[in-house]
């Protein structure tokens, strides 16, 4: 693949959109992970129908323009992040 050809594809705007929406995925990943474990089955059910239908709208991203990855990356990181030190700061379950 051509790098100058994928470089100006790239959009920053989607790039932002891709980091935003990862952002939530990976929340709403580490959310249903929490579900599950917990045994909200409708809870579960509806986050990881709504992920896995933003995850696809990823992937459609990437696989134009491999550049996207980085951003969806970024916001997988962050957003798995948020989620861990949101529990972290809760009070142990007895």
């Amino acid at each position: 693949m051509n790098i100058d050809l994928v470089w100006n594809e790239f959009r920053f705007e989607i790039a932002l959109l891709i980091f935003v929406a990862y952002i939530v995925v990976d929340g709403m990943y580490a959310y249903y992970t929490l579900a599950v474990t917990k045994r909200k089955p409708y809870s579960a059910a509806n986050v990881g129908a709504l992920m896995h239908f933003i995850l696809a709208l990823g992937v459609l991203s990437y696989v134009q323009n491999y550049l996207y990855l980085i951003p969806l990356a970024l916001g997988s990181w962050v957003g798995t992040f948020i989620i861990v030190k949101r529990e972290q700061e809760k009070p142990p379950l007895q």
